[in-house]
């Protein structure tokens, strides 16, 4: 079994920029990620993408090529297409590649699994046809596919980019329909400064406002009551907005209301996490450098709280030096030197995020979602449901598992862990922090009972 100075979870920019940190300082480095290539979702695909489909994406996408080239150029070992379901600490960390499960050892270990799109349950929103706004931008990535006849629903950045490339690849939306309200940008207003200091991100977004209302898209804003209609397929979204009711005939629906920290893996090896009301979501305890409670684990980038592509580059550097200076390979003064420029660009890049917070809260009609509304796709469960476990004396998230097998799926309750929690604790009147999460335990994805079979066991004496 390979031994390495230092494991890394996920190949995104947090991943991929600690890994290149470390390596450079001398630390034998292991990079695992689910996909085929590095880049994580925001760069998905960068390096088999061609000129002309990366200028409609943007140089923001392009830009991931310079992490990526250099995960390629070697220096250190990239295992690509490794499903890691299970590390132990000490660290173990196991993964499946190629329909066959193996192992590594490292003395330390990152978990940079970055975010996923926070769920938005919705009437109608487990019909075909309905999708995640993220989901739709990684056919773009990928396949250089757009869907037609598609309406982008929900708050948030993230749609305007959608949008904006949609319509660079020649197939505008029909229409944005955005949650977020005049009030929500009054209560923003007071994060002002840290808006002027993040003055790049309000000018990207207004360019990318420009470019949509250039191209006729219609804007609906302070939307209610949302609905997708359909049968046996997504047909139409219907909204109150403006004091009428509306009806947009579609295809494709695209549903984004944020993005949350991954926490899985960090829940697993039990580090503490607290709820953040800011990002409506739990996140993992770290100090400034990434590091747990618990002894040689870090987190860095989106998985240690949202932060967006240039923060979790920063933030996985700044981790790799607190690495290479436990590693002996760098001197406590040299670290602090190298570390102040990243600490700084780090506190500038995050300044914007309190306004955009504000600005664009998550929707709270799927916050608390309507009785007949499924939370749990896996097992089919309804926010009804959940709320009548509540009133038969259930308290938390792992005793809804008893009552009607929730986060019990395929998925262990990575999409529906926050919504259960969200409606425990206003059920019974209780902050989240009190009602808590689920416990995680591996395996974190599926594996089969033949990878487990055939996966080589350690002698008494801990070799192969």
């Amino acid at each position: 079994m390979q031994t390495f100075d230092v494991a890394i979870v996920g190949a995104g920019p947090a991943g991929m920029s600690a890994a290149i940190e470390a390596a450079d300082h001398g630390l034998r480095v292991a990079l695992l990620d689910e996909q085929s290539s590095p880049g994580g979702q925001i760069y998905r695909g960068v390096n088999g993408v061609g000129a002309e489909r990366a200028k409609l994406l943007g140089d923001d996408y392009a830009y991931g090529r310079t992490l990526t080239s250099r995960v390629l150029r070697g220096g250190l070992e990239y295992f690509h297409g490794a499903v890691v379901w299970s590390i132990e600490n000490g660290f173990r960390i196991s993964y499946t590649r190629d329909g066959k499960a193996s192992g590594l050892t490292a003395d330390r270990v990152v978990l940079a699994t970055g975010a996923l799109e926070r769920p938005m349950p919705i009437p109608g929103w487990t019909l075909p046809g309905v999708m995640t706004a993220g989901a739709g931008q990684i056919f773009m990535k990928q396949s250089g596919i757009v869907a037609q006849n598609a309406v982008l629903v929900g708050t948030g950045p993230l749609l305007y980019l959608v949008a904006a490339q949609m319509i660079r690849f020649g197939a505008p939306p029909v229409a944005l329909v955005e949650t977020q309200t005049q009030a929500d940008l009054i209560r923003a207003a007071k994060y002002a400064a840290g808006a002027v200091r993040g003055w790049r991100y309000l000018r990207k977004g207004l360019s990318l406002l420009a470019e949509i209302k250039r191209a006729g898209v219609p804007r609906y804003r302070a939307a209610t009551r949302l609905l997708i209609e359909g049968t046996d397929r997504a047909q139409a979204v219907q909204f109150h907005s403006d004091g009428h009711e509306h009806r947009i005939a579609c295809d494709t629906v695209f549903l984004h209301h944020g993005v949350v920290p991954n926490t899985q893996a960090a829940r697993a090896l039990r580090v503490p996490h607290a709820w953040d009301d800011a990002q409506a979501c739990f996140v993992p305890k770290v100090d400034g450098w990434g590091m747990t409670d618990v002894d040689g684990l870090f987190i860095a980038g989106d998985s240690a709280g949202i932060g967006g592509a240039r923060t979790a580059e920063l933030a996985g550097r700044m981790t790799a030096l607190r690495l290479a200076d436990l590693a002996g390979r760098l001197t406590v003064p040299d670290r602090d030197h190298t570390a102040a420029p990243l600490r700084a660009a780090l506190q500038t890049d995050r300044a914007v995020r309190p306004f955009l917070n504000a600005a664009y809260p998550p929707y709270t009609g799927a916050l608390t979602p309507d009785d007949a509304t499924i939370i749990c796709r896996c097992e089919e469960v309804t926010a009804g449901d959940i709320r009548r476990y509540a009133q038969m004396g259930c308290e938390g998230p792992n005793q809804t598992k008893a009552f009607g097998r929730v986060g019990m799926g395929p998925c262990q309750g990575r999409y529906c862990g926050l919504s259960v929690t969200a409606l425990l604790a206003d059920a019974h009147r209780r902050p989240p922090d009190d009602i808590g999460y689920y416990r995680i335990r591996p395996p974190l994805k599926p594996v089969t009972l033949g990878e487990l079979a055939a996966m080589p066991q350690p002698d008494p004496e801990g070799e192969i």
